[in-house]
């Protein structure tokens, strides 16, 4: 059989699906991971597509090119691919990343804990690992520093009508609401097409309204939407859904008004869903939050310190999640195959 692309990857998810490509994929070049990361973009976004959309993908599917780090305090780096973008960071992913590098022993797991860095795009990431009889139980990462550029701001949104966010940055850019807002709307999975209906809208109307600008990362927009509120659920502290946009989004065509809910509790959403307490006087540093998402999955955060990005207060978190490995595969790409950039289906994506 003649095929002009193999790749190895380890199968996992963290609630959401997250695919973890170890082999090969030539090493990308850059000085850093983020250079990396850019490169990819530019030149072989091919992968990506190829990747996570069908026939080898599928809406919620992330996917993950673990590269040899460049920071020499680094055991590994990691570039970060999903639906319609490459993040600077994730959680879901992260977590993803070091079980996968440690059940496979591509870093050797110690018991009962293992600590080492990841260089994501967006910097280095600290990782504790639990791990008992080599599995592991449970991952906590230090993300990059946090906070909140627009809180209680309320944006005009086209077919919904104002509506009160705030804009935070938890490792990507979130427009966060509080659901209740929302008539008859409930932070569960039958309402799915609904919250990603309002978040689409909320995402793009954020957009143009909450011009944003993080110091080291300025080229960056608003790409993601928590929904949140209260949780039910005994021990805790609150219940969000988010949303990824699958595509460009046009107030006059209803056709593009959705998006992937996310099936983890977003690790990064978890981070900004933090420093959305903490604003309000909800949270205080060194206080475990236990985000809830709407398969009932929970992350546990703590905001451990204070930092600054530029002039800008920030907040230090970690967050701990388990991720479970599934699979093991080998892709090819014939070289006759038409759907070389896989393919999307309109209504039947995202």
């Amino acid at each position: 059989m003649s095929v002009s692309r193999m790749i190895q990857a380890v199968e996992c998810h963290a609630g959401e699906p997250m695919r973890v490509i170890t082999g090969g994929v030539p090493i990308p070049p850059g000085d850093t991971v983020f250079e990396q990361m850019k490169w990819m973009e530019k030149n072989d976004d091919q992968l990506r597509k190829l990747m996570l959309r069908e026939p080898r993908g599928y809406p919620a599917v992330c996917c993950n090119l673990v590269v040899p780090a460049k920071d020499p305090r680094a055991a590994m780096g990691y570039i970060i691919m999903e639906q319609t973008e490459y993040c600077l960071m994730s959680g879901g992913n992260t977590i993803s990343v070091a079980t996968v590098l440690l059940e496979t022993g591509m870093i050797p797991m110690v018991e009962p804990v293992t600590e080492f860095y990841l260089e994501a795009p967006a910097g280095l990431i600290h990782i504790k690992a639990e791990c008992k009889n080599g599995k592991v139980k449970g991952v906590t990462f230090r993300n990059v520093p946090v906070y909140v550029a627009y809180q209680d701001t309320v944006i005009d949104v086209p077919h919904i009508g104002k509506v009160t966010v705030d804009i935070v940055w938890g490792g990507a850019w979130f427009v966060m609401a509080d659901y209740r807002q929302f008539p008859n709307l409930k932070l569960e999975s039958d309402y799915g097409a609904e919250i990603t209906k309002i978040s689409a809208l909320l995402i793009k109307a954020a957009q143009e309204q909450c011009p944003v600008c993080h110091p080291d990362y300025p080229d960056t927009p608003i790409t993601l939407a928590s929904l949140t509120g209260p949780s039910d659920t005994p021990g805790c502290d609150s219940r969000s859904a988010v949303t990824v946009l699958s595509g460009e989004v046009d107030f006059d065509n209803p056709a593009t008004w959705k998006g992937a809910l996310d099936r983890s509790c977003c690790g990064t959403g978890t981070c900004a869903k933090m420093a959305y307490a903490h604003a309000r006087g909800q949270l205080k540093l060194n206080q475990p939050y236990v985000n809830e998402n709407i398969l009932g999955l929970t992350f546990t955060g703590v905001l451990e310190d204070t930092a600054k990005i530029g002039e800008i207060d920030a907040l230090v978190p970690t967050v701990k999640g388990e991720a479970f490995i599934y699979g093991y595969s080998n892709y090819v790409l014939d070289p006759e195959d038409p759907f070389t950039e896989g393919y999307t289906l309109g209504d039947l994506w995202g």
